[in-house]
């Protein structure tokens, strides 16, 4: 039976029983969260315009040296929640700079090296292109998605607005816009997850409440659901792409949402999913470099065949192949083979680590559990070399919890990432 909060999409998420570090004392790795007290504090401006700069600096090809944090992880400026934070900013000794089997993101596809942030540029516009034409092109970006209320409430600090949304040419999608009490401008989060209800605390599973805790911090957040309400048939819209890019351009044009609204920071957004929303919120980040930051809980960060519910090989991710008769759910085997996109990924060596690569430098919070345990570093050691070569330190995260549901303190540190790096 697959855990249906991975591997097969429901409006259910069960539990499973599945860079250059910030400086911290050296027993500290996050192997398991300790107490944690919710953050409450304003991040200085330098932190905000280095995150906001990201964007310009990236499509100019340049790239500063500037710290990402004016205070060191242990000083005692820093509120003892933000040290916490920091050392999740270091791998495990065992697996600082191991880099496993994937192929380095620092190699042009004809071998030569990426030398220096202007190489780099190059070279992510190579691999950007490249997952695209894997995955297939996007419909354009709409610059100015409709944003209709439907109906408006006050509820524990916050304004909540039930809203339609134009999230594709011809298609809405409803949602739910909270944003704090007081005057903006405010910074913002799009929370993704199969329907937009449990991300505001108004389904039956706890702790996946997102939007409704990030509003209640200081954040405008916009929470979404599948795109036509099936994440097994997800609505494309006539889009020839593979169903978790269309994810992505959805998040984009929500993105434009947010921007276009006059209470929120357009250079302060950020993304969040758990489950099937941190693989929606990876490829978005990845895919849409205008997310300042982005912080996913266990989707399963790269392609693994031994773990049946990180399952990008379905047809509602990465597997949709018109050519062929739609594959059975499950493990890829010889009678029910690879399709699509991701077949072509395996056979020529592509994995995910990529994409944490095309989010460098802004920031990247792994919330690991069941799909994602420690040993995922060796991934993520590639997005923290790129991070080097740009100048960036601690822009790499990995916290750690024993299931697949998220604790309080897991999204306690969580919170604290979104207000570290978007401040409030």
């Amino acid at each position: 039976m697959h855990n249906p909060g991975i591997a097969m999409p429901t409006n259910q998420d069960q539990p499973t029983t599945a860079g250059a570090p910030l400086a911290a004392p050296a027993q500290r790795h996050c192997a398991r969260p300790g107490a944690l007290v919710v953050i409450r504090q304003l991040v200085r401006l330098t932190v905000i315009v280095q995150v906001a700069w990201w964007p310009f600096v990236h499509r100019s090809g340049a790239a500063e040296t500037v710290p990402s944090s004016p205070v060191a992880a242990d000083s005692p400026a820093q509120p003892a929640e933000h040290r916490e934070l920091a050392a999740c900013f270091q791998p495990p000794p065992e697996f600082a700079g191991q880099f496993g089997g994937y192929r380095s993101p620092l190699v042009f596809d004809d071998g030569s090296l990426v030398r220096t942030p202007q190489d780099w540029a190059r070279r992510r516009g190579e691999v950007l292109r490249r997952w695209h034409e894997l995955m297939g092109a996007w419909p354009p970006v709409i610059e100015r998605p409709q944003v209709e209320t439907l109906s408006e409430v006050s509820r524990q600090r916050v304004v909540q607005r039930r809203v339609r949304v134009e999230i594709a040419p011809g298609q809405r999608g409803e949602g739910w816009l909270l944003r704090p009490e007081g005057e903006g401008p405010f910074p913002a989060v799009l929370v993704v997850y199969y329907e937009p209800e449990t991300s505001i605390g108004l389904g039956n599973q706890p702790l996946r409440d997102f939007g409704l805790q990030l509003a209640r911090r200081g954040f405008v957040t916009l929470s979404i659901g599948t795109p036509g309400g099936d994440a097994w048939q997800p609505e494309l819209g006539g889009a020839g792409c593979q169903p978790l890019s269309f994810h992505a351009y959805v998040a984009a044009n929500c993105w434009h949402a947010l921007a276009n609204l006059p209470e929120v920071d357009r250079v302060r957004i950020g993304i969040v999913g758990h489950s099937y929303g941190g693989k929606w919120a990876m490829f978005a980040a990845a895919l849409w470099d205008r997310f300042a930051c982005v912080a996913v809980s266990d989707p399963g960060i790269v392609f693994d065949e031994t773990r049946p519910n990180v399952n990008y090989w379905e047809p509602w991710y990465l597997g949709a192949d018109p050519a062929r008769p739609r594959r059975k759910p499950g493990v890829p085997t010889p009678d029910n083979p690879r399709t699509g996109a991701y077949r072509v990924m395996i056979e020529t060596g592509r994995d995910l680590h990529e994409l944490h690569a095309l989010i460098a430098p802004r920031p990247f919070l792994v919330s690991g559990g069941a799909e994602d345990p420690p040993s995922r570093w060796v991934a993520l050691n590639h997005a923290v070399a790129v991070n080097r070569l740009l100048g960036y330190t601690n822009r790499v995260a990995m916290t750690l919890r024993d299931g697949h549901t998220p604790t309080e303190e897991s999204n306690a540190r969580l919170y604290a990432f979104f207000e570290r790096f978007l401040g409030r």
